[in-house]
């Protein structure tokens, strides 16, 4: 990358930073601003701090910046430290039955998994997988992947926007009227979506829908929204249960009484995503009502080309359409398919190490032994040149 574009960002000049797609990366604009709402919180503690005086309204002030983003209405959004915690809170409050059968697929977060297998587990529930195939060919083999595996016991679906592990955007509202057609409620882990593809939750009515502010939106660290649809919500509890509970003026309704106050945290990472989002919207021009839309088509655009570098120096196939992707990207590595663990490390330690790249190499099934890049304004195209000579040299 290049002096101008490295000079808003912390990331150190003599790393390849191809994994935005991971935790993000903060902006320092950003970074000054978490400090200065650190610095507030100190000098006035309690004032900043409790419910009952100032920290609502900065709060609200927040949560009306994330329902425009993602067009929904404030009412129905909360604040959750990270995806994954936002999945949590709603299936550990489903009211899961025995014999319930609960579906996810095998491109979803292991982590979000995890949590809905524990909680089908506690309710003598099941979960079913649908497998998507990877690499891919069309939006349409992930809908009848998922219908195929639909059943009559079916009660509950967990779908990516945009999985993690390679890097597809799949077709939710396609899924999201699939699944409410079979009376099934669904939820979005829209972890990768806001910063890197339009939203609008009025449209697209999951039931649930939880994201990260840290990822493409490049807030601080520890910070995402839950959007829960305004009939489930008397049922989705966070997972600290506090003060809201039972008692009045922790928020305008039950739903975000409960989650404003999980007890005494640093609310400054919420507080610095305007100023992320407002970094962002200056990067590139809007061209229309999206005031990031110049910068997500940046971001797609970067990411298809570093790809396409990538593939032709290997002299490989797409593995997924160019319209199956946001600013992430996952290469199948064929030489890599006989791999094992301590191999894929040595690759992994290598591209760190020798080569000064940062980027996830990781197996995904049985036939296939991934790396996966993601491209950021601050990343340029010469660093993917460079990335698929040092593929080539490691294959």
């Amino acid at each position: 990358m290049n002096d101008t574009q490295r000079e808003p960002w912390l990331i150190r000049s003599d790393l390849d930073f191809l994994n935005h797609g991971s935790f993000g990366a903060t902006p320092r604009c950003v970074i000054e601003n978490q400090r200065h709402w650190q610095n507030l919180l100190e000098e006035d503690p309690i004032e900043f701090l409790a419910p009952e005086r100032s920290l609502l309204p900065k709060l609200d002030f927040v949560r009306e910046t994330v329902a425009k983003e993602i067009n929904a209405s404030s009412r129905d959004v909360v604040f959750v430290r990270n995806a994954t915690e936002g999945v949590n809170a709603v299936v550990r409050s489903l009211p899961l039955r025995a014999g319930d059968e609960i579906l996810v697929t095998n491109h979803g977060y292991n982590a979000c998994i995890n949590a809905v297998s524990q909680a089908a587990n506690f309710a003598g529930a099941a979960v079913t997988t649908a497998n998507i195939p990877f690499p891919i060919q069309s939006p349409d083999e992930v809908v009848r992947a998922i219908e195929r595996r639909i059943s009559p016991k079916t009660t509950w679906m967990l779908i990516d926007h945009v999985t993690s592990p390679t890097g597809i955007v799949l077709p939710v509202a396609q899924l999201i009227e699939l699944a409410h057609s079979n009376n099934i409620r669904v939820m979005v882990d829209g972890a990768h979506a806001p910063g890197m593809l339009p939203l609008n939750l009025n449209e697209l009515k999951p039931d649930y829908y939880t994201a990260n502010h840290h990822k493409w939106w490049c807030g601080p660290k520890v910070s995402g929204f839950l959007y829960v649809d305004e009939k489930s919500q008397d049922e989705v509890l966070p997972s600290i249960i506090s003060h809201g509970a039972n008692m009045e003026g922790y928020g305008p309704s039950k739903f975000q009484s409960q989650f404003n106050w999980p007890g005494t945290f640093d609310p400054s990472p919420l507080l610095a995503l305007p100023t992320a989002i407002d970094f962002l919207a200056g990067l590139h021009p809007a061209d229309g009502p999206n005031r990031l839309a110049g910068l997500l088509r940046h971001n797609h655009e970067l990411a298809v080309e570093g790809r396409r570098v990538i593939l032709n120096e290997l002299k490989l196939a797409e593995p997924a359409p160019e319209s199956m992707l946001g600013s992430l990207a996952t290469i199948p590595v064929p030489a890599w398919t006989n791999h094992t663990s301590v191999q894929i490390q040595a690759v992994r330690t290598a591209l760190r190490t020798e080569y000064r790249f940062e980027l996830p190499v990781f197996r995904f099934d049985a036939t296939n032994v991934c790396l996966r890049i993601s491209a950021q304004t601050y990343n340029s195209l010469d660093q993917y040149e460079r990335l698929a000579d040092a593929v080539t040299k490691l294959s």
